[in-house]
């Protein structure tokens, strides 16, 4: 294997990895604009006429969502910035590298983590 004696992978799979994480980063931003307008949404369901217990429940609802929408949101963002440093990873030929052993890390492991930066081995370490 080529690849393993660079240390580095080759510019096709490279390419692939950028094809991939650009697909992720897609649909990550439009997640994340859900997120965003299900946020900013004023929630008002009509409650307005009905038993006042209802209408707090529902605002501490409408709370809740507000606290878990937002949370998610800055996850997704996480998840969007991670990706975009995986792109530039591939762009200085560093993607698939892994920063404490300095091995290439498992192509089956980039396809589900397309912005890992440890290798399995690596990630056992910490544990």
């Amino acid at each position: 294997m080529a690849t393993e004696i660079n240390n580095r992978y080759s510019d096709k799979d490279l390419a692939e990895f950028k094809a991939l994480i650009t697909e992720k980063m897609a649909v990550a931003k439009t997640h994340l604009e859900l997120l965003k307008s299900a946020y900013m949404n004023d929630g008002n369901n009509g409650t307005d006429d009905t038993s006042p217990t209802f209408k707090a429940f529902e605002e501490g609802s409408e709370t809740m969502s507000k606290e878990a929408n937002t949370q998610l949101a800055i996850r997704q963002e996480k998840f969007i910035r991670d990706l975009k440093n995986a792109l530039s990873r591939i762009e200085n030929k560093t993607y698939g590298i892994c920063r404490v052993t300095g091995k290439l890390i498992n192509k089956e492991r980039l396809k589900l983590v397309p912005h890992a930066t440890l290798s399995i081995e690596a990630k056992n370490m910490q544990k």
